[in-house]
């Protein structure tokens, strides 16, 4: 029989799908109080109170506002030679439309309409434009087929660039398709790699494009259109700020690897809203040198959950702080909100807030991680990213219990510290029972439980650790 504290999960669980995504009010401002310096690049594999029991429904309708098409300019790619038959290169024509938009005194808008397929190799779009541009997608923008389509001699890491753009907006109702099925069987990968090995062991480096990569860019908004099956991420933010990103349906399969669905790095002011996100991979993941990151209103699922990290590898410096992520939804992931470190690493992970976040038959739901090692046989060592200030609050759902609902692992010579635990309530899936249930992990954890959680963390360690090392030179 099951017990009344499931019976209330799961009308709570209704309840959540009925309102969570119905149209609220935003209103987020930043403080910048700090200004950190960029921070060596990680290795990779973010408001108002809501009612806990208002979980984000799984499958929102993301239907982006409709382009009014104010601007007194409007430049289609078709113009400029675009052919949109899902066969002819129609790269020239995109970047010829985007160099005379660009260049434009007045406000513009670049369009790749609707009803045609277009084939475009990897391109750089640099700015800045004389004015606010708006590109609007309502067509297919898609990459060439996979790693014997791509041009010899063009680059592999990336696709679609946007360098030094400066109050763009990237928006529409239609898709960019990054066709990587054939990126993703390359036997370098991590599962084709492994399985050929029969080891656990780390594969050597797979150069992959990233689908739309936006670089020392600022003011910029994206919203409303599809990205799918990118070879590796889909989004990258790197040195960026004042960024808004809403309304997204980023979708690859649970097993394409290293899919991150918007992965940020030395970026600043950035705010994640009312997206879907389903891939491989971390539905979210922050980098080194990010700050005032507020990530709201996201469904989340099939991948490897909300990340922190992975920071520190290579014995890097990696800053982090003013994170919050609140009221999401996370389905079906590998973890549900983790931030993992290398070992060896040094700086710190600071002012993070988990709130709101409903969890279903996710297997690591809370997870801090600082023994990242993607080959299993990482040495230790005596340095460590230090993690303090972090709060979990009103953390609901299912967990799977092949592991434990709270795994809090932190350094052997850096403990975490100042961790807050409140108003938690997980439980194992339907499926599961209450067989082979494990209890929450901790070690080197301080912190306080300010509520009953459930189930009980009674690991997590009170008062202020003794440092192990001298950590007033690795501070950020």
């Amino acid at each position: 029989m099951k017990s009344p504290l499931f019976h209330l999960l799961a009308f709570a669980s209704i309840s959540f799908f009925v309102f969570f995504f119905s149209t609220f009010p935003v209103t987020t401002h930043f403080s910048i109080t700090h200004s950190n310096h960029l921070q060596v690049v990680s290795h990779i594999s973010l408001p108002p109170e809501i009612p806990p029991t208002d979980p984000p429904s799984p499958s929102p309708s993301l239907s982006p506002s409709p382009s009014p098409y104010e601007p007194t300019a409007v430049f289609s790619v078709l113009s400029y030679g675009a052919v949109g038959d899902g066969e002819a290169d129609d790269t020239s024509a995109f970047k010829m439309a985007w160099d005379i938009a660009c260049s434009q005194t007045e406000s513009v808008i670049l369009v790749a309409p609707a009803g045609y397929r277009f084939i475009v190799h990897s391109t750089i779009f640099t700015g800045p434009c004389q004015t606010g541009l708006i590109f609007q997608i309502d067509g297919t923008i898609m990459a060439p087929d996979g790693p014997r389509s791509w041009p010899k001699y063009s680059d592999k890491r990336q696709w679609l660039v946007f360098y030094n753009v400066t109050g763009m907006t990237m928006q529409g109702d239609g898709v960019v398709d990054g066709r990587g099925h054939k990126w993703w069987e390359l036997p370098c990968k991590p599962q084709k790699f492994q399985a050929i090995r029969g080891t656990k062991v780390a594969p050597p480096p797979c150069d992959s494009p990233v689908a739309i990569r936006f670089f020392m860019s600022s003011n910029l908004t994206v919203q409303g259109f599809k990205v799918h099956n990118s070879p590796q991420f889909h989004f990258r933010f790197d040195q960026c700020r004042n960024v808004v990103v809403r309304k997204l349906d980023i979708n690859s399969p649970a097993l394409s690897p290293n899919t991150d669905g918007i992965h940020i790095e030395n970026t600043n002011n950035f705010i994640l809203q009312s997206s879907l996100i389903s891939n491989g991979d971390d539905c979210v993941s922050i980098g080194a040198g990010s700050y005032n990151v507020h990530i709201q209103n996201i469904s989340c699922s099939s991948g490897h959950g909300i990340s922190i990290g992975s920071l520190g590898s290579r014995n890097s410096k990696a800053c982090v702080s003013n994170i919050t992520v609140s009221d999401c939804f996370i389905h079906q992931s590998q973890n549900g909100v983790r931030i993992k470190t290398w070992q060896g690493g040094y700086g710190s992970v600071s002012q993070v807030k988990f709130h709101n976040i409903w969890m279903e038959g996710v297997r690591n739901p809370v997870i801090i991680d600082q023994y990242y090692c993607l080959s299993g046989n990482c040495s230790n060592q005596t340095s460590g990213v230090y993690i303090h200030d972090v709060s979990y609050s009103k953390i609901r759902g299912t967990y799977d219990v092949r592991s434990p609902p709270m795994h809090l692992a932190c350094s052997d010579s850096v403990p975490c510290r100042d961790l807050k635990l409140s108003d938690i309530v997980l439980v194992p899936g339907a499926a599961d029972g209450r067989v082979g249930e494990k209890n929450p992990f901790c070690w080197n954890a301080y912190g306080a439980n300010q509520t009953l959680i459930v189930p009980p963390v009674s690991c997590l360690m009170g008062g202020s650790p003794d440092l192990m090392m001298d950590l007033k030179d690795d501070l950020c």
